[in-house]
Order: C-alpha cells, then sequence, then structure tokens
C-alpha cells in the first residue's frame, strides 16, 4: 500500500497487557438517520509497540500497516500526550482506622450486638421477670414423679 493512501487515526490507549501489543479506542459521535440523537460510536484497533512505551491513557497517532498477526493492522507512529498517574500508597491495615475501613460489616454488627444486649437487661429488671425453675422437657416425666 502506498504510503500516502494509509489511514492515520488518533485514540487513547484502553489496554497493554499483551507483549508488544496495545489496544486503542478512537470514539466519536454520530448522529441516527430517523431519530436525530447522538450515538456514540467506538472503534478499537489493535497496534504494534514493538517497545511497549505506551501506557493506560495516553493519547496516541497510529497508522495502517500490513497485516501483522490476525487483528494487528495498524502502528504506533508517536504517543502524542501521556496521562499523568498519581502515587497511590497502600493503607496501613494494621492501625484501627484501617480494620473499620476494611471491615465495616463485620464492626456494624458487633455495635448492633452490643447494643441489643445492653437494652435486653434493663426491661427485664424493670418488668420484675425472675428466673423461673426449668420446666421438664416431656410430659411423660411429669406423670411419673
Amino acid at each position: 500500500m502506498a504510503k500516502s493512501m494509509r489511514k492515520v487515526r488518533v485514540g487513547a490507549v484502553v489496554r497493554t497487557n499483551q507483549d508488544k501489543t496495545a489496544i486503542v479506542e478512537m470514539v466519536w459521535k454520530q448522529r441516527h438517520r430517523i431519530y436525530r440523537k447522538q450515538m456514540r460510536r467506538v472503534a478499537r484497533f489493535y497496534i504494534h509497540d514493538p517497545e511497549n512505551q505506551c501506557r493506560l491513557g495516553d493519547t496516541v497517532r497510529i497508522e495502517e500497516t500490513r497485516p501483522i498477526s490476525k487483528n494487528k493492522h495498524w502502528r504506533l507512529l508517536e504517543i502524542l500526550e501521556r496521562k499523568q498517574v498519581a502515587d497511590v500508597r497502600p493503607i496501613d491495615l494494621e492501625t484501627d482506622v484501617g480494620q473499620e475501613i476494611t471491615q465495616p460489616r463485620i464492626v456494624a454488627a458487633e455495635a448492633r450486638a452490643e447494643a441489643a444486649a445492653e437494652e435486653e437487661t434493663p426491661v427485664e429488671e424493670e418488668l420484675g421477670v425472675e428466673e423461673a425453675e426449668p420446666e421438664p422437657e416431656d410430659e411423660e416425666q411429669e406423670e411419673e414423679e
């Protein structure tokens, strides 16, 4: 194919899991011919990235080329813009705050159980309920005595 006829596209890198391959997504909007509503169209291209330069979120320029593999028909021309990634630090899980964040359901369940236990004891004292003798389990045992 003549170099002048090759297609050139600009898109964002959405996946870089494979070696020497990245997936670039190009998004554009198109109006529906009957309903006149804007539709979002997406094209995904498998691109050849021999040096694994692409990172997730980068804006890149790609060019059509000969088939490199079953799905790869595009190659990386240049990286137009790098996405800035924030530095993320792991949370210190041994602190008390970390346990509340990681296990909120357990903490909430324990708090409910404690509150329920505190509510039951004063109510029984107010009503004057005394502990009754245990009732025999079978009626036959009562008749024998």
